[in-house]
């Protein structure tokens, strides 16, 4: 751990996500819908670091507390895809100042800032300012929990798990994912940074039973989602994908709806992001009961 005193701030950067959850910890269970990308993310890379798996040197996340030493503000740097983007939760707007000079004193290259707004585009705009370029918007996403599910019209076909023997396909469709959802909000495909998972990670989804299909009634698969597992009390669903010649049958909504229910069931809050340029997407889970709870962004420094 390291420490970088600021006026009326201190920001702390981990290297152990087990060190960061148990600082921050109080902070991100307070709201954990908002947080649920760091702490999802923290908790899988603890599961791996006690498998044995090596995490790259270049991860780090981050506490920010003021002269109280109440955590005001957390992030992380752990994304597996170049340019390795910064994720920022909420935070007042002299600490994501604050992180700027720190990362630009630490000699960090960040080309890319990714997170809740307006933390996310504050870093950004000072780091553009200490190192020259500008902020360009690649995405704007928003975050939704759901309400009260409201069911969509029936279709034929059913829920099932994915099963190992399903991992290239699993593997293909999560390939198509964001090149398709680049094109349906109307960007170039790749514009979107984030990789498919390599099959090993398919295999490792698989296997905490995580991955669903809608299959027809001639039982083949028409549509995957996926979700995460809970983090204090919340799963996030995500990728949701149907392939392009079986989209507007009513696939999509069912299993949303279906895997919103399991969920429930287990005792947790559900949420999933939506990409804002994407209305089809944002209408259907509107639709059924998710409502907006914080918008963020994936930005670029050119």
């Amino acid at each position: 751990m390291s420490t970088v005193p600021r006026t009326g701030l201190r920001l702390r950067f981990h290297t152990d996500p087990g060190e960061f959850l148990a600082a921050a910890g109080d902070y991100l269970g307070a709201d954990p819908v908002v947080s649920t990308v760091v702490t999802t993310i923290a908790h899988r890379l603890l599961s791996q670091r006690a498998e044995g798996i090596p995490q790259p040197d270049h991860n780090w996340w981050l506490v920010v507390s003021d002269d109280s030493g109440t955590v005001v503000g957390a992030g992380m740097r752990s994304a597996p895809y170049a340019p390795y983007p910064p994720f920022l939760l909420p935070m007042p707007d002299e600490a994501a100042v604050a992180l700027a000079h720190a990362l630009h004193e630490r000699g960090e290259e960040v080309l890319a800032v990714n997170g809740a707004l307006p933390a996310a585009e504050v870093c950004a705009s000072a780091l553009a300012r200490l190192g020259g370029g500008e902020v360009r918007v690649n995405q704007h996403t928003r975050l939704h929990e759901l309400g009260e599910l409201t069911w969509p019209p029936p279709v034929p076909g059913r829920l099932v798990t994915a099963t190992e023997d399903d991992a290239v396909l699993v593997t293909q469709w999560l390939a198509a994912f964001m090149g398709d959802a680049d094109e349906q909000a109307g960007r170039p495909r790749g514009t979107s940074a984030h990789e498919a998972p390599d099959h090993a990670e398919v295999l490792r989804r698989i296997g905490a039973g995580r991955l669903w299909f809608w299959v027809d009634e001639a039982g083949e698969p028409v549509h995957l989602t996926g979700a995460n597992p809970q983090s204090f009390g919340v799963a996030r669903l995500g990728p949701v994908y149907t392939p392009p010649a079986q989209r507007g049958r009513g696939w999509a909504s069912n299993a949303v709806a279906e895997i919103s229910r399991q969920i429930r069931a287990e005792g947790a809050r559900v949420c999933l992001f939506t990409d804002q340029a994407n209305p089809t997407s944002n209408k259907i889970y509107a639709a059924l009961g998710y409502r907006p709870v914080v918008d963020m962004a994936n930005l670029v420094i050119v």
